[in-house]
């Protein structure tokens, strides 16, 4: 509504003005400030600037056509013509009234229909030009005829007029209040609530070695989970973007009680019910395609590069496994502390890099002074990606990353793969370099298809046997159907190989056999802040061992937002 009010008064005036045209002769100040509703037109200019002091709304209230732009000539409308029936008309308004102001693109769009309300808004609109006219001084410029074309025309509008009047009255009501009460003129408040129900089926026993495939167990106990999320978004311009997330959670690690993994849940996070600080970062735009990115916690690759995978990558919304997000090999790494940037080039080719120490941990935090620890002698991960979109459906990215982890730390495959994954060389400071390419395809409205595959050459860099090398390699493709049976509703299918260790400097740190990751879900909204999915998880051959009996995990993610 604000925004209708602020852009379409004076265009719209104009068309209805032209249904009573203009002659020549003079009116007094008086007569016309009788019949002039200026003040309230200056209301409702008033609750409009209101409204544009939050800088998180005026983004919202100049889309999509922006603000209206003044004209001083009519030759400044594009779309009208000298041979055109109205030009007379419309360049009297301008010369004499100024009461036109074209859309941003210089059009006038006369042919637009307009109801009785835009009608009288625009009328209401050009008597309080008129009456600055006159109190300028210049009421020799008003005719007596106009005078009386407009008075008619109030008159004939009246009831309108006493409605848009009511309207700003409480418009003015509701901004007064909104002041008084409102969390910030700047900062946003939003939050998202998982309650999650999981159990699991199968699969290495808790407490076995990982590669033992001896002790099995057949079902774990039934659980019931939560992670919540608080998030503080603020904006000083409009454009930039400052994220103080919450977190608190009680989810466990489902790996535990299975003995891989592979069978980490997305959205596993334990708190033990405090709340931490979870993410804390800054967005600002360096011109009109590039982005730059500065953190202070826990902010990732996937948060800054394309992850080509939108209908799977958001722990809150996406998949139900921690593998099934995106390529953990590129995507993830010990992250946290760093810069950023993204850079749109054109609309089919963009750039990411990024750079990202270790947020506080037991080993390699970013923030500490100390030891094997800070920014640049600490855990790190540096990525770069090219992202080329050939068709406006059809994506496909690169990636490059080089890793640095000290031994008390090292994560390689980020607890998606096997404990050789994670750790190819044991506990000893481990280098990477990683390479990974994405596609995504939407191949029809209700059918995507997507994937990844990633590769990662590792080195030991600390301990007796420095310079010894392995490889690691996972890949996945993954079928969306957005809109399934409902609007808002999805079905998702996953399948690939968590990382594996293909081979290793070290051969009895090697991967015997191969694991693959099947997941199926559907995601069906209840309402708009409401949405249950849920979906089964399989593991074959867990921890890339045939030995190991298939591990199944089934949950119910219900995301409550707010």
């Amino acid at each position: 509504m604000f925004y209708f009010q602020k852009f379409s008064v004076q265009p719209f005036l104009v068309a209805s003005v032209l249904l009573l045209p203009f002659a020549a002769g003079t009116a007094s100040a008086n007569e016309v400030i009788s019949i002039s509703t200026s003040q309230n037109s200056a209301k409702v200019h008033n609750t409009l600037q209101k409204i544009e002091k939050d800088t998180l709304t005026e983004s919202s209230i100049q889309e999509p056509e922006k603000a209206s732009q003044n004209v001083t000539s009519v030759s400044q409308l594009s779309d009208i013509k000298p041979t055109d029936w109205a030009f007379t008309s419309l360049q009297s308004l301008v010369e004499r009234y100024g009461c036109i102001a074209g859309f941003p693109d210089r059009t006038y769009r006369g042919k637009q229909a307009l109801s009785r309300y835009e009608f009288a808004a625009g009328l209401n609109a050009c008597l309080d030009k008129i009456n600055e006219i006159i109190s300028a001084g210049l009421a020799d410029k008003v005719s007596k005829e106009d005078l009386a074309t407009l008075k008619k025309l109030q008159e004939e509008f009246a009831a309108e007029l006493a409605t848009l009047r009511g309207r700003v009255d409480a418009l003015d009501a509701k901004v007064t209040k909104l002041e008084a009460q409102q969390f910030s003129t700047t900062t946003k408040l939003s939050g998202t609530l998982i309650f999650a129900l999981a159990d699991t089926f199968g699969g290495v026993g808790t407490g076995t070695a990982i590669q033992n495939p001896q002790k099995t167990t057949d079902s774990t106990n039934l659980n019931f989970s939560y992670r919540t999320r608080i998030n503080f978004d603020t904006s000083f311009t409009g454009k930039d973007f400052l994220r103080i997330r919450l977190q608190a959670g009680n989810t466990p690690n489902i790996g535990s009680a299975t003995g891989t993994n592979m069978a980490r849940l997305a959205f596993t996070q334990d708190t033990a019910n405090t709340f931490e600080m979870e993410k804390l970062f800054y967005r600002f735009p360096i011109g009109s395609n590039f982005s730059a990115y500065v953190a202070a916690n826990n902010l990732d690759p996937d948060d800054v590069a394309d992850t080509l995978n939108p209908y799977f990558d958001s722990s809150d919304r996406g998949a139900l496994s921690r593998f099934g997000r995106y390529d953990p090999l590129t995507f993830r790494g010990p992250s946290g502390i760093g810069i950023g940037f993204n850079y749109k080039i054109d609309p089919q080719f963009s750039i990411a890099a990024s750079y990202f120490g270790k947020s506080a941990s037991s080993a390699g935090g970013a923030n500490v002074p100390t030891g094997q620890n800070g920014l640049f002698n600490g855990a790190y991960i540096a990525n770069l990606q090219f992202v080329f979109a050939p068709a406006k459906n059809f994506k496909i990215g690169a990636m490059y990353a080089r890793s640095f982890e000290p031994a008390k730390d090292v994560n390689l495959s980020s607890s998606t793969g096997s404990n050789f994954g994670n750790q190819p060389f044991g506990a000893s400071d481990t280098s990477a370099d990683r390479y990974g390419a994405q596609f995504e395809w939407l191949v029809t409205k209700g059918f995507n298809f997507g994937g990844w595959v990633g590769f990662a050459n590792a080195r030991q860099e600390s301990g007796t046997n420095v310079g010894r090398t392995a490889n690691l390699f996972n890949w996945s493709v993954n079928l969306a159907f957005p809109d399934l049976f409902a609007e808002g509703n999805r079905g998702g299918i996953i399948f690939g190989m968590p990382p594996k260790v293909t081979s290793n400097s070290d051969p009895t740190r090697v991967d015997p056999d191969t694991a693959y990751l099947l997941e199926l879900q559907y995601s069906f909204r209840v309402s708009k802040n409401i949405s249950v999915t849920p979906g089964v998880i399989a593991i074959f051959n867990p921890n890339h061992n045939a030995l190991n009996p298939t591990t199944w995990v089934a949950t119910i993610r219900t995301l409550f937002t707010f």
